[in-house]
């Protein structure tokens, strides 16, 4: 044991403070909360929160357990204490977790493993023998305490177990330990047994595989258990093993599906969900497929099967209440975290079945993964946590989901007759499973579906008159997959019979009593209006009625899906959004709420990101409403750098957070983009310099921030490029130092954003500008190395070819010479993105470079042309020049070029000739 011992007067101040933490009054717990964080720079807090943990009996046990949990979440300190109060803390903890009542064993136990994942088991071995001798205690409870442990510290981190220490493996004896813990008669030491030895088998652990056998050998043993834990554990190793050695399963195959296809069944939840995880995972690996091919006929239908509504979910769901009119509880608000605008580009070929967001029905609504601390939750948070948790139904549909991508049209005719016994069964709980099920397979199915919809899609619409408000949100969800059906501009008959019936019907759930078919509604009017872009224009004024309506009727959390609802309408119509009469209906609604919140309301951030939408829409129809726009976002800016800077000077503040400040320099790059050179006489006059801030936004240490700061600096080059050219040299030495081969993935819409607006900067400054040339340089050195690293994301490689290419087309001389090392890859990183503006200007740039420096091309020429002829139509200025480089090569050296060109694919060949000529 350490020879530590507490000041007095420090144990009884910490004391006090945990004492005091048990107040429930929120104002009183945030001055406790900042009080506790502030211990932690005492250097040996964590001996303090262990000695009351261990050595004060006297102590209430809530006292002694809330230090054990601080305790765990100051774990970390162990890493930075002296080594004695190191060692005070481990022996303490050890101690009371042998020698204590179940409340602060409990805890100690939380400690144990949070320090074995700090320290790591490889630095505490004398740990590790205690709880492995434990195991073998006389006293029940003792030897269920560790083996809870083991079970954490398996799951948690699996590597850190599977170590040598002075020579010997800990699992070369703990796994044959588990395997004979798994035959024990007390049903909670077999399911810790099986639990802990799945954990090995993701890692691949030489241990565990040693003993394969005998652990497949166990898992059939155990697969009749009568305990559900023990089965459900059975369940999930089975997953883990499919997932990672599925060659061990495939013998054994028919046996395990029999299995797998009854415990889908089983009447706990919790083992169900395991073994449906199987399928999931079995659709999931196409290396698998022919297996799972013969299975499909008897696992689809037990899948459909399982995504009726169990009788606990309706119990949290109240789904029948026409609600709209009670407001939200805050706790039903998930927090909102904002990105920030990347550019991108868009590209020729979309991925086989084109990813489409999957809304609001299942898979996506996760639970966080930060743990809540134990004695942290009352009952009102957890019955939340599990309306959104994954569960039966959610694993069934995401199952269906893969099957229906990986077998298509055959998955439909194995469930073609059962579907259709759901949709058109008396019992609506069966209805809405199957209505489910019809938009968990849209995206794989769809060529197979596609005949049937023009009676699936009126049946939906029908549907969603049904009086049961989840049956009514489930055939929004399902219409919103099949919007892009509805969408299509094939005949006037086609809009009439789908597309303005589906539109009507969604935007009338849209304007429900029930709060939970409103925010499906939402939703799938949302996708719609992506899927319809311009074809909605005709239709805009009676949504934008609905939609303003809906800001009457809507609560709390509706309001925040109706945002994004109306940015998308205004992404979707653009600038037909600019009509008088509709810029009248929108605005005021808009204008209201915006007046109504105050700078730190966190609904003033979905409004701000609605409204960079809407002002890039309207134009200079926005102008209006720009000024207090404008200032009111200029003013965020510049609090929320006060904040930040006062944050960092005292970081016992908290953390300002940076959604603000993210989202109104988004909404300035949108009146930037929308209102163009009349945004001038505004940044002129605002007090502080918009620009100036700028400049202090561009070092932000968030990357968020950064990347939006980005984005504004290409958005005023392109509309108000002469007020921003005084502040460029602070501006361009901030690009340039951004611009980074390999960025942190955190990093990386923030180099796209900086890799992009150099380009805008450069073409606004025209043709060897004296100015712009010294930036030239250092800006091809950080570009060329972005375009040629292997691991560097697309859309980098693409937006930094972009801005050669432009850089190229402003400054050829300066560039030209480069054109060797970077030529193969810049064309095979534009070659199949869509004809549009800046793609043009790029490869004009290239263009001119070859004009410039010919032989810089000579090794890269079926790449160029492979790249010409996959232009759909270029602008003439870009085909005459197309036209005039190629038949240069060609007259230069007829001979040698016909010898090149012989060796290119056919079809490069065809569509030269047939274009150039050549």
């Amino acid at each position: 044991m350490s020879t530590w011992v507490p000041q007095p007067a420090g144990l009884q101040e910490i004391l006090q403070t945990i004492r005091d933490s048990i107040d429930t009054q929120s104002n009183v717990q945030r001055a406790i909360t900042h009080k506790l964080n502030s211990f932690t720079r005492v250097p040996d807090y964590i001996a303090y929160l262990a000695y009351i943990l261990t050595a004060l009996p006297q102590e209430d046990d809530q006292v002694r357990t809330i230090a054990g949990y601080l305790l765990k979440n100051n774990s970390r300190l162990l890493l930075s204490v002296t080594l004695e109060v190191a060692e005070y803390a481990k022996s303490a903890v050890l101690q009371a977790f042998i020698n204590s009542p179940p409340l602060i064993r409990n805890a100690a136990g939380h400690d144990i493993v949070a320090f074995l994942g700090v320290i790591e088991p490889r630095n505490w071995p004398d740990c590790l023998q205690q709880l492995v001798n434990m195991l073998d205690s006389p006293d029940p409870a003792l030897q269920e305490a560790a083996f809870s442990v083991f079970e954490k510290a398996c799951e948690d981190y699996p590597r850190k177990m599977d170590i040598e220490i002075n020579g010997t493996r800990p699992l070369d004896y703990m796994i044959p330990k588990f395997l004979m813990l798994s035959e024990h008669p007390v049903p909670k030491m077999r399911s810790h047994a099986v639990a802990c030895l799945s954990y090995f088998v993701p890692i691949n652990s030489q241990s565990l595989f040693a003993h394969i056998d005998a652990f497949i050998a166990c898992l059939f043993k155990r697969a009749s258990d009568e305990d559900p834990s023990v089965r459900r554990h059975v369940c999930q190793a089975l997953v883990l093993l499919l997932a990672a050695r599925p060659e061990k399963l495939m013998p054994e195959m028919s046996n395990v599906a029999e299995y797998m296809l009854y415990s889908t069944k089983d009447k706990n939840e919790s083992v169900a969900l395991e073994a449906c995880e199987f399928w999931l995972t079995f659709a999931e690996d196409p290396d698998l497929s022919a297996f799972l091919h013969p299975l499909l006929g008897r696992v689809a239908p037990v899948l459909l099967d399982c995504m009726v509504y169990g009788e606990d979910d309706l119990l949290w769901l109240d789904g029948d209440t026409e609600d709209t009119n009670v407001p939200d509880k805050e706790a039903d608000i998930k927090p909102r975290h904002y990105g920030g605008k990347t550019h991108g580009l868009d590209r020729d070929q979309t991925e086989p079945n084109g990813q489409e967001r999957k809304r609001g029905a299942y898979g996506e609504e996760t639970l966080d993964d930060e743990e809540e601390d134990d004695y942290d939750l009352d009952d009102d948070d957890f019955a939340d946590e599990m309306s959104t948790e994954w569960n039966l139904r959610k694993c069934a549909a995401a199952a269906l989901d893969v099957l229906a991508v990986r077998f298509g049209s055959e998955l439909l005719n194995v469930l073609l007759g059962p579907l259709k016994n759901k949709l058109w069964s008396a019992e609506w709980l069966e209805r809405e499973s199957g209505i489910l099920a019809l938009g968990a397979m849209a995206e794989g199915c769809i060529d197979a579906i596609e005949p049937h919809l023009t009676t699936l899609v009126p049946y939906l619409i029908h549907t969603l008159n049904d009086p049961k408000p989840l049956v009514r949100s489930i055939a929004c969800w399902t219409l919103g997959r099949y919007a892009s059906w509805c969408t299509q501009p094939l005949s006037e008959e086609h809009k009439n019979l789908y597309f303005v019936p589906t539109m009507e019907g969604l935007l009338r759930m849209v304007l429900d009593d029930n709060k939970r078919v409103q925010e499906a509604g939402c939703s799938a009017f949302a996708t719609l209006e992506e899927d319809a872009g311009p074809e909605l224009v005709p239709y805009l004024e009676p949504v934008l009625r609905n939609l303003v309506f809906a800001f009457d009727k809507y609560q709390h959390k509706n309001t925040l899906i109706l945002y994004d609802a109306v940015g998308t309408l205004a992404d979707a119509v653009g600038r037909a959004l600019q009509n008088p009469t509709y810029v009248e209906i929108l605005m005021p609604p808009l204008t209201a709420r915006w007046a109504k919140l105050s700078d730190d309301d966190e609904d003033l951030i979905p409004l701000l990101e609605c409204l960079a939408s809407v002002t890039i829409a309207m134009g200079a129809a926005f102008a209006p409403y720009a000024l207090p726009v404008f200032q009111r976002c200029v003013n965020i800016v510049h609090q929320s750098l006060l904040h930040y800077q006062a944050y960092q000077q005292n970081p016992d503040l908290d953390e300002p957070d940076k959604s603000f400040l993210v989202v109104s320099l988004d909404l300035l790059s949108g009146l930037a983009q929308g209102m163009g050179m009349q945004l001038e006489p505004l940044i002129a006059q605002t007090n502080p310099n918009l620009l100036q801030l700028l400049t202090v936004c561009l070092k932000h240490p968030n990357a968020p921030v950064r990347q939006s700061a980005y984005a504004l600096v290409g958005d005023l080059a392109m509309s108000c490029f002469q007020l921003l050219r005084p502040h460029l040299s602070a501006i361009m030495a901030e690009l340039i130092e951004q611009l980074d081969p390999e960025p942190k993935v955190e990093f990386i819409s923030a180099c796209n954003n900086a890799a992009w607006s150099v380009g805008e900067v450069a073409l606004r400054y025209g043709r060897d500008d004296p100015e712009f040339q010294q930036w030239v340089n250092p800006l091809i050195a950080r570009l060329i190395p972005i375009l040629l690293h292997p691991k560097a994301p697309r859309s980098l490689h693409e937006n930094a070819a972009v801005s050669i290419g432009r850089i190229g087309l402003m400054h050829p001389n300066l560039v030209a010479p480069h054109l060797p090392e970077f030529a193969q890859a810049w064309c095979m990183a534009l070659y199949e993105i869509r004809d549009n503006e800046e793609k043009d200007s790029a490869f004009r740039g290239l263009c001119t470079l070859v004009q410039t420096n010919p032989a810089g091309i000579a090794k890269s020429l079926l790449w160029f042309c492979n790249a010409i002829i996959r232009w759909h139509q270029p602008s003439p200025e870009l085909n005459a020049m197309f036209q005039q480089l190629l038949s240069g090569f060609k007259h230069h050296d007829a001979a040698g070029w016909a010898a090149q060109v012989a060796t290119f694919p056919p079809l490069i060949q065809e569509r030269l000739a047939a274009r150039y000529g050549v």
